[in-house]
């Protein structure tokens, strides 16, 4: 009898919100801007992604924001650019919006589904390795795939034995619903007045 690894339903569940919570916020920029996202290069998402992950860095590091918006905001915009960035790799770039809301909502979960299933395969064989890391390794492993996606671009996208631009997205994406997972996680215990991780 297989025997499921301590959390892991409380996991998936968490993973589940936070793409959830990522959703809503996509769905609304959808009626705000449209699928204005869809005249974008893969390169420039790429880029929009390091600047997120930078961002998250400088924030870990120097201890202050001078803008009001913290950490936790920013993965939320890496999962939702990630999901972009595997759209758009799939259909390429357009000149125009060339996509409906209710299209790019379809994509969007598509996406996400696959994000989770990878998710729950990789939770099982690293038995929820991931709880026991710091937020900020999180950021790093992103700022890794990110570098790694770039040199794949330059390469045009031809991998010799590495796995391809959109696993790297993918990874990009559960680090980030991680990052957020914890975060969320860190800001519950500091209301219960509990000691909390970073």
């Amino acid at each position: 009898m297989t025997t499921m690894p301590r959390n892991t339903q409380d996991t998936q569940q968490q993973f589940k919100d936070v793409m959830q919570e990522c959703r809503d916020l996509f769905g609304k920029k959808l009626i705000d801007y449209g699928a204005s996202w869809r005249i974008m290069r893969t390169s420039s998402l790429t880029d929009q992604l390091f600047i997120k992950a930078k961002r998250i860095r400088s924030l870990e590091v120097k201890g202050e924001a001078w803008v009001d918006e913290g950490i936790r905001p920013e993965f939320i915009a890496i999962i939702n650019y990630g999901i972009v960035g595997l759209i758009q790799l799939a259909r390429g770039f357009a000149d125009e919006v060339d996509m409906q809301p209710d299209e790019a909502l379809k994509l969007y979960d598509s996406y996400a589904q696959q994000a989770l299933s990878l998710m729950i395969r990789k939770n099982h064989d690293y038995d929820e390795a991931w709880r026991g890391m710091r937020v900020s390794s999180y950021t790093d492993f992103i700022l890794t795939k990110i570098q790694r996606v770039k040199e794949l671009e330059q390469a045009d996208g031809r991998p010799l034995v590495s796995e391809g631009i959109d696993s790297n997205y993918m990874d990009i994406i559960n680090y980030a619903v991680f990052g957020a997972i914890k975060l969320k996680e860190a800001e519950a215990a500091e209301g219960d007045g509990r000691p909390s991780g970073e």
